[in-house]
């Protein structure tokens, strides 16, 4: 009983968005089983930002690495609110931003691009785009286009459910991709990153119930903060 009060043991579940799941999940992974070896860490990775909060408001995950809306100011929760209101009794979710990621274009290693660095995003403006789905089921998918709009042209989107499928796709060279930085940490071979010349940028953040009281939770939250900011 004495390590569950300390937060040193019990069980903890954590949801990640797509690029997270590169960098963050393995890094807190290593980090519990060093620091934490009687936690009971279950993690799952490659989702969106709706299913993770959906998670948390049942208790099936109780932490989740999320993306905020569009339209949301930089560093601010506010974006993600409507999300939580599909039910009254939802209960509150705290959000807190661990960092914040820049977009790269994601280029087949033989477009005429691959070798320019930083990328002018409008030069993009006649490649299909690979995305994550619309709707309100996926935060980049609305961060891309916006990004585009912004350098003048609407693309033809070809839609997929994870990041890794994206960078595949873009591999195959179905057409070209943004996705946050940590998408690098894939290592995978036919596609190539470049900076935009017009920085775009995108939060990462960390959710969990405001009711939430576990000191197992608490342990695992300040290791994730660690994980995020890890080099």
């Amino acid at each position: 009983m004495a390590a569950f009060a300390r937060g040193s043991a019990g069980r903890v579940s954590v949801g990640f968005i797509g690029t997270a799941t590169y960098d963050v999940l393995p890094r807190l992974t290593r980090m519990v089983r060093t620091e934490l070896p009687d936690i009971d860490l279950r993690v799952r990775g490659e989702l969106l930002s709706p299913q993770l909060l959906d998670g948390l408001a049942t208790g099936e995950y109780d932490l989740a690495l999320v993306r905020p809306q569009p339209g949301s100011e930089p560093g601010s929760a506010r974006g993600l609110h409507h999300l939580l209101a599909r039910s009254p009794d939802a209960p509150s979710i705290v959000l807190e931003t661990l960092r914040t990621e820049h977009l790269l274009a994601v280029l087949p290693v033989n477009h005429p691009l691959a070798h320019t660095d930083p990328v002018d995003l409008a030069a993009l403006g006649g490649e299909t785009f690979i995305t994550h789905p619309s709707g309100d089921r996926s935060t980049m998918h609305h961060l891309v286009l916006d990004a585009c709009a912004r350098a003048g042209f609407r693309p033809p989107v070809l839609e997929v459910s994870e990041t890794a499928t994206l960078a595949v796709s873009v591999a195959a060279g179905l057409g070209v991709a943004l996705a946050p930085e940590p998408v690098r940490s894939l290592g995978l071979d036919g596609v190539t990153y470049r900076l935009l010349r017009q920085p775009e940028t995108v939060d990462l953040m960390l959710a969990h119930r405001e009711s939430e009281n576990s000191p197992g939770v608490a342990t695992v939250a300040a290791l994730v903060r660690a994980a995020a900011h890890a080099t």
